[in-house]
């Protein structure tokens, strides 16, 4: 009964951010963002309607996430919880545009390991400094962001010590940073708990590569509980950030060990990504894509490919050692034509590219090797933008539940890169 309730409690919520959304173009996003008094939910800035089957999707949602995660969760330990996470990620997004895509790489890579537990935060794993952690594999050695989410929470310790936990924090600051960038608002639960221990082994085995094909892409999704519709929107979180050239340079000259280029890349196309890429020989990588090192990563792509990334320094895990300077990468904005109209942020130009054979990313290439997932790709492709900005709220919104820790379940760490001691 109390689950059904919740779930209809929630529903209502989305309810009210549909029709207030409606009201507010997208180019004002950033603008109704900052103007929320600190008591009014974000829920003005994009519609989450769905025409076929949003109810059984928010009840499906809810239905799946631990009673002790719901909406509002610390109104009464904390209630300027939310609105402390927002402010602050807007001071920083005043000054570091690229916050957006370095958390929502973060966060990705974080659910899709175990869950989203803040794992990929530790410095730690339980405690043994000894045993390797998730930020040290591969696929997050270029991870950023590390030090915006200490910030954040050396703000909330100040006013409510050991309430909230980093999980939440990551998911919060996720969803507020794609909103400053353009993208969709979507409502979350709160209440998650923090994990005690990292997950080195998993993260090496299991986040999305840059050269997956589209097969692998799919299973690493579905094992998650992704739809195909649902991973090909959760792919285009591509369209902020910039893809890392050492997640390209395999394409360029050493596709899969065949010490030649990437036969399905336009001669053109190829001639592009070397000139932007390469400087006196040196390698360069840049601002990931959010995903592009998570899925690839193919969310993860710029961050998570099988290539071995510059490991970034974890500030607070490291305290005083400040984060590497930004390196050279290609937005999928710069791969359009002038004559193809397409904003700064989430709107269709990732699709767009793709349809043009200018897919940055192997992995992204191949969502047209599929035909179910071509036909997605076409879809997105063909609006203007507000069937994706849709669909990747909803995923989103899936995505923040996995496997969310509860209860005795976990802990609220005090500071994020290391665990409570027992």
């Amino acid at each position: 009964m109390m689950s059904a309730m919740k779930g209809w409690a929630f529903a209502l919520v989305v309810i009210f951010s549909v029709l207030l959304s409606w009201s507010i173009p997208r180019g004002e996003s950033e603008r109704a963002f900052l103007s929320f008094s600190s008591h009014e939910p974000l829920v003005k800035v994009v519609s989450l309607a769905s025409a076929d089957g949003g109810q059984d999707f928010f009840m499906e949602m809810t239905d799946s996430v631990a009673m002790n995660i719901e909406y509002d969760f610390y109104r009464d330990t904390c209630p300027e919880a939310e609105t402390i996470v927002r402010s602050t990620m807007a001071q920083i997004y005043s000054q570091h545009k690229n916050v957006s895509a370095q958390l929502l790489r973060l966060f990705f890579h974080d659910c899709f390991i175990q869950g989203c537990d803040a794992s990929v935060l530790l410095d730690h794993s339980n405690g043994n400094k000894n045993h390797s952690v998730e930020k040290q594999a591969v696929p997050n050695k270029s991870l950023k962001g590390f030090d915006k989410i200490d910030q954040i929470k050396e703000v909330l310790e100040n006013v409510c010590p050991a309430v909230v936990s980093c999980a939440d924090i990551l998911a919060l600051a996720t969803r507020d940073g794609v909103v400053l960038a353009g993208g969709p608002f979507y409502p979350l639960f709160t209440g998650r708990r923090d994990s005690a221990r990292s997950y080195y082994d998993e993260a090496m085995a299991e986040i999305p590569k840059p050269d997956d094909n589209i097969t692998q892409t799919l299973h690493l999704f579905s094992l998650r509980g992704f739809t195909d519709r649902e991973t090909v929107s959760l792919l285009g979180g591509h369209n902020i950030g910039k893809i890392g050239c050492e997640f390209i340079q395999s394409r360029l000259h050493n596709f899969k060990g065949t010490g030649k280029p990437d036969p399905t890349v336009s001669p053109s196309f190829l001639n592009e990504m070397r000139v932007f890429c390469e400087d006196n020989g040196n390698e360069k990588s840049s601002q990931e894509s959010p995903m592009a090192a998570t899925m690839a990563s193919p969310m993860a792509f710029p961050t998570a490919g099988p290539m071995a990334a510059p490991m970034a320094s974890s500030p607070m895990a490291s305290r005083g050692m400040s984060e590497k300077p930004e390196r050279r990468g290609m937005p999928y904005f710069q791969q359009l034509s002038s004559s193809v109209s397409s904003g700064a942020g989430f709107d269709t130009h990732y699709y767009q590219s793709l349809l043009r054979g200018r897919g940055l990313l192997f992995a992204d290439q191949q969502l047209l090797a599929n035909e179910r997932t071509a036909r997605l790709v076409r879809a997105y492709a063909s609006d203007d933008g507000s069937t994706f900005r849709m669909d990747f709220a909803r995923a989103m919104m899936k995505m923040s539940n996995l496997n969310a820790l509860t209860g005795s379940q976990g802990q609220v760490r005090l500071e994020c890169t290391l665990p409570v001691s027992s």
